[in-house]
């Protein structure tokens, strides 16, 4: 259930959303990504995703599911996922020759900066319950991988997976390794 009082309610989102924005903002500066950090989420603040964040805010998860799960889509997901190139959503197209909707594959960069937001949304959401295993995890929980293009599921598996096993420091100094040989080529 959702925070019963409207103030309640709008700091609660307020908080989240800061919160996790200046937590993605320090993982990507830690990762050379200074340009994608600093605007990475801002779309969260326009009015169409704050206030759908304020009205569904619950705190333990993103507003976005309380959203789809009463009105069976989210108005503020839509806007966001069109916005923000660090989801995989934001790379779906049509295409007349496939007839139909097809997955570009990502630039590294941007699944660099998706794997901060995910370590930075699972910090968030889980609290003290956190691990470097829960970013992995929560991926293979979810039905991302299914409609990801392949390229981009099997190279954000690899990240998160280097998170787990290496601890963030120690991936995100392979995962800048990776983005530097993929620039030179």
């Amino acid at each position: 259930m959702r925070s019963s009082s409207f103030p309640a309610r709008f700091w609660g989102h307020l908080k989240t959303i800061t919160l996790h924005k200046l937590r993605v903002t320090r993982l990507c500066f830690k990762m050379g990504l200074i340009k994608q950090g600093l605007l990475h989420d801002l779309s969260k603040y326009s009015p169409v995703e704050f206030w759908a964040g304020v009205r569904y805010f619950q705190g333990y998860r993103s507003p976005i599911d309380a959203e789809k799960e009463a009105k069976g889509y989210s108005e503020g997901w839509l806007h966001h996922k069109g916005h923000n190139k660090h989801h995989w959503e934001y790379w779906i197209d049509r295409n007349k020759q496939c007839q139909g909707l097809f997955c570009v594959e990502m630039p590294k960069r941007y699944v660099a900066e998706m794997v901060c937001d995910r370590i930075a949304a699972c910090q968030t959401y889980q609290k003290e319950k956190y691990t470097n295993a829960s970013p992995i995890e929560y991926f293979l929980q979810g039905s991302d991988k299914q409609f990801m293009h392949p390229h981009t599921a099997a190279l954000l598996q690899q990240y998160l997976e280097w998170v787990r096993d290496f601890g963030i420091d120690a991936a995100f100094k392979k995962i800048q390794q990776d983005l530097r040989r993929s620039e030179v080529v």
